[in-house]
């Protein structure tokens, strides 16, 4: 199967203009053969907001207008998107990714961990636990940038059935996460991963690009530079993420990272009280 991720440029509190760049890169990646498309963190809305009143506009529910042209792009293309926007629940705004299917929009994932940076100063913090989506183009779990900090978000999905990580951001100039974070969690987990950054500045904020397509065994297979706008293409397998154990030499150097677990031994992970 062909992942795409849509490394883009987005406007802030424009979505009619981010919308139309999403549904044209939409349309090119699905000609290209794409079945899985992936964009950035807040693609819709732009994301170095001061107030969460300010970020209001471009927030809405899921199903909502924004989404709704994205299913009826996806049913026509026949290929599965996840799209960073922000997500309104009733009071709140969420930092989320919708994922739209031919089939319908299965649902969003609202970031869970929050970084003291942009609209993440006043959305709220996810609260739904690490959903993994059964898309017709394999089992996905998602990430949002800082949500990548904690490796337990990954292996969380993964002991879940998820097949691949998405991983929409907005990783700013001067974070090394592009740099370690795709293929590691690809590594410890087993997992597909598909890195979608944005290029661009927004309100003093440059973004680090380095979108990355990663198989389940850690090996990159595509990655974009620092600036470029482009749209990442590789073949993967999604059902190959579900063969945990690794075998190098038969008999002699095999190993399973899930099999292996002592989970056991990992209780401190669990009780807030443990800190260093």
């Amino acid at each position: 199967m062909k992942a795409a991720a849509v490394q883009m440029d987005v406007k802030i509190l424009d979505k009619e203009h981010n919308l139309d760049q999403i549904l044209s890169r939409l349309e090119q990646a699905a000609k290209a053969g794409a079945k899985l498309v992936v964009f950035p963190e807040c693609a819709l809305s732009g994301y170095c907001f001061v107030s969460l009143e300010e970020a209001a506009p471009v927030a809405e529910e899921v199903p909502g207008p924004s989404t709704e042209k994205i299913l009826a792009a996806a049913r026509r293309l026949e290929c599965t998107v996840v799209v960073g926007l922000l997500e309104r629940a009733g009071e709140q705004i969420f930092n989320a990714a919708a994922v739209v299917t031919p089939q319908g929009i299965l649902g969003t994932y609202r970031k869970l961990h929050l970084p003291c940076i942009g609209v993440d100063w006043h959305t709220a913090a996810g609260d739904t636990p690490f959903p993994v989506f059964a898309t017709p183009h394999g089992k996905i779990g998602i990430s949002i940038c800082y949500d990548c900090s904690f490796p337990e978000s990954g292996r969380v999905l993964k002991l879940k059935g998820a097949q691949g990580l998405v991983i929409p951001t907005n990783w700013p100039l001067g974070s090394d996460s592009w740099l370690h974070t795709p293929p590691v969690r690809a590594t410890e987990n087993h997992l597909h991963v598909i890195a979608c950054d944005r290029v661009g500045e927004e309100r003093g904020f440059r973004f680090a690009g380095h979108s990355q397509i990663v198989d389940c065994h850690g090996t990159n297979l595509a990655e974009a530079d620092e600036t470029e706008e482009t749209i990442l293409y590789a073949d993967i397998d999604p059902a190959a993420a579900d063969c945990n154990r690794v075998i190098r030499l038969p008999g002699k150097w095999e190993y399973d990272r899930i099999a292996a677990r002592r989970p056991e031994m990992y209780t401190p992970l669990t009780d807030p009280a443990v800190r260093p």
